[in-house]
């Protein structure tokens, strides 16, 4: 199969973004309609039908969705049950020895699954896979019956160093088979065979309670897409980077949590690979939040670490995206200590920020870009009986101004100010909290927020340039379309270097290929090529964190893992502890099924560029609390080899980008733009 028409679909928060492409005829479109949250399908069939698909002709349809990220987030999830080892009922309530804030000793948490669905059954393996007390089956089908009746939907089994000798779940799963009258029963050492079985417990968890609700959506979208002729398979962007067939997603559907950050990843380091980039800082600010992610070597950053919320931690691979409660309908307030705050609370997609004109009446960033000039009140998307400038520079002027002592303009610039320094915080966590120098690195602004924001942003990180692709408020759309098909595996080895058997860590390395392989037999799509990558968690004895350390092949020796490590913790720490031990704890294989490469050429038309680059109007914008007469540009229109002093707007269908005072903009590889901080001249 070709990929000679295809589609890529991202279902956001606030919006749904989708890209169509066809090499038959050449051809590019768009489409970005409001996400309809009660259900996502629907949001999905507006956007199809605005890009006018004929989904007859349709080769495949990729789809990043947030069904289960917002799941998990608001406790929506199937009513689900756990058995566990006797003793261990508590693990999931139990968690870490961690706090919510790091000051303070008030928080709270529930546990994804309460603890009268929480069962025991006597079993009992060591750490080593010894079986030290044999499954009570008879206890176990009680302890089913017991779950059922009390509705569960879904089903979990947990047992103690299952990870080590896996004997008694896989028995236990099987006597499950017989009595639970669904597919949804989930094993602990099947999704994640590591240790700490509070963290595989918690992931299990989140896989079990959101199957119902992803398989129950993803196949009402294919019947809905079926019954408008399409006959492909549907592919479900996953947290890792890689795309999975909607048909197998539903059986590890915690891989699916991060879906939609990691496409808008993927998008970008496949955009700054075509470019010569490299080394990005990933900048996606959206309508509900912002996501940030650094990529090296033109390779984002997988992790199995990855904590969604407090003792939220779901140890599948995903692409390590942090994220920030700041988009543009991000809701702003002065708190009780005469503070202002912006966000986490978000005016979504209904009602939306009061420039939206759908009934919002709580001052967002998007206001306040807009009573700043930087967005056109008349190209607004989804606004409904035009834009009253005035009525929002007066909720500025009451809500925010008269509690702070400005005026609404210093009130929405100062908005502006702590949004910036919330996700310039969040693009540090994410490179000088690693070690990275943010100078060293380009930042890669996207979403249909981030483009108006990216410059101030590089401006405080010491960032020299920033990237602006083709189309920033569709790239996570885009990155369903660039995405490969991958699958991960993580085993746990749990001994020290010096005397673990490396034969047997070349055999697991060749049992996990062979995995991979099989996975991507099953997926009806195209692959190319197909990649492994290799690396092996590991940690100095006596520690309690793990740093990941990559290899060129599945078959190190003993040496050539010692040095390796040394490398990469002597890279993140600057710490050489040559006289300690070093330990194994997992061994980690990508498999990834590369797909025919797309030319992204065409997301901006060849044919619509002019020979100069022609304001289409003029608009006052503040910058500094002084108004600056900018000219304001169609960007379909610019020529390729366009350069553009600050400050300028720029502006398109699906986002706008600002060039403040001192910056320059010029055009680049696949209709990028470039612009250079304190460069105009």
């Amino acid at each position: 199969m070709t990929r000679g028409g295809i589609i890529g679909i991202d279902v956001g928060g606030t919006f749904t973004d989708l890209v169509m492409l066809d090499d038959a005829t050449d051809s590019l479109r768009i489409a970005k309609t409001p996400t309809t949250l009660d259900n996502q399908a629907n949001g999905v069939l507006t956007a199809l039908a605005e890009a006018q698909a004929d989904l007859a002709q349709v080769d495949l349809i990729v789809h990043g969705t947030t069904t289960t990220t917002n799941a998990v987030l608001e406790r929506k999830l199937s009513k689900t049950g756990l058995i566990t080892t006797a003793g261990f009922r508590d693990v999931l309530e139990l968690g870490r020895r961690t706090r919510p804030q790091p000051y303070g000793m008030k928080g709270q948490f529930t546990p994804i699954i309460p603890r009268d669905l929480r069962l025991e059954v006597l079993e009992r393996m060591d750490a080593q896979g010894n079986v030290l007390t044999a499954l009570d089956e008879p206890a176990l089908r009680a302890a089913i019956a017991n779950l059922l009746d009390a509705g569960c939907e879904a089903l979990v089994i947990h047992f103690l160093h299952a990870y080590a000798n896996p004997a008694h779940e896989l028995r236990a799963a099987e006597i499950a088979a017989e009595l639970w009258p669904n597919a949804y029963i989930t094993t602990g050492h099947s999704l994640l065979s590591e240790t700490r079985e509070y963290e595989r417990g918690v992931t299990a968890a989140v896989n079990a309670s959101v199957q119902p609700l992803l398989e129950r959506y993803l196949t009402r979208l294919r019947d809905e897409l079926s019954g408008q002729g399409y006959d492909g398979d549907v592919l479900v962007m996953n947290g890792n980077g890689g795309m999975v067939s909607s048909r197998l997603v539903a059986r590890e559907a915690a891989k699916t949590v991060m879906s939609g950050p990691a496409s808008g990843v993927m998008a970008a380091a496949y955009t700054g690979r075509r470019a010569g980039e490299l080394n990005l800082l990933t900048y996606d600010m959206g309508g509900t939040s912002t996501d940030v992610a650094l990529i090296r070597d033109g390779h984002p950053p997988v992790s199995n670490e990855i904590e969604v919320e407090y003792a939220m931690p779901i140890h599948v691979p995903m692409v390590d995206v942090r994220t920030v409660g700041a988009g543009g309908g991000s809701i702003a307030r002065v708190n009780a200590a005469g503070l202002l705050e912006v966000g986490p609370e978000s005016a979504g997609a209904t009602p939306g920020p009061m420039c939206y004109g759908k009934g919002g009446m709580r001052p967002t960033i998007s206001d306040a870009n807009l009573l700043l000039g930087r967005l056109n009140p008349e190209k607004l998307n989804a606004i409904d009986g035009g834009v009253d400038q005035e009525a929002i520079a007066q909720v500025f002027a009451t809500e925010l101004g008269a509690p702070l002592g400005v005026d609404a303009l210093t009130a929405a610039e100062a908005v502006i100010q702590v949004a910036n320094a919330k996700m310039s915080g969040a693009i540090r966590m994410v490179s000088l909290s690693l070690g990275a120098d943010p100078r060293d690195f380009a930042l890669f602004a996207f979403g249909g927020a981030g483009p108006l924001h990216a410059a101030a942003l590089a401006r405080e990180l010491g960032v020299p340039r920033v990237i602006i692709p083709a189309r920033p408020g569709l790239t996570n759309a885009l990155g369903c379309v660039v995405a490969d098909l991958r699958h991960d595996y993580v085993q746990t080895v749990n001994q020290p270097l010096d005397t673990a058997d490396m034969d047997r860590v070349h055999e697991i390395f060749a049992q996990q290929v062979a995995s991979g392989n099989a996975a991507l037999a099953q997926e009806k799509v195209a692959i190319l090529e197909t990649r492994c990558d290799f690396s092996v968690d590991m940690q100095f004895v006596g520690q309690s964190h793990v740093v990941r350390v990559p290899l060129d092949a599945a078959t190190p020796s003993r040496p050539e893992l010692r040095a390796r490590f040394e490398k990469v913790y002597w890279d993140r720490f600057k710490v050489e502890l040559a006289e300690i031990n070093a330990r194994i704890v997992s061994l980690n294989c990508s498999v990834i099924g590369h797909c025919e490469p797309l030319d992204l050429e065409k997301l901006i038309a060849p044919e619509g560029r002019k020979s100069i680059a022609q304001p289409t109007t003029t608009r006052a914008v503040i910058f500094d609390g002084a108004p600056h007469d900018t000219p304001v540009y169609w960007r379909d229109h610019l020529p390729e080899d366009v350069s553009l002093k600050g400050p300028a707007l720029i502006e398109q269908s699906d986002c706008t980008i600002l060039i403040p005072p001192g910056d320059r903009a010029d055009g680049g590889t696949d209709g990028n733009l470039i612009i250079h901080i304190g460069e105009a001249a």
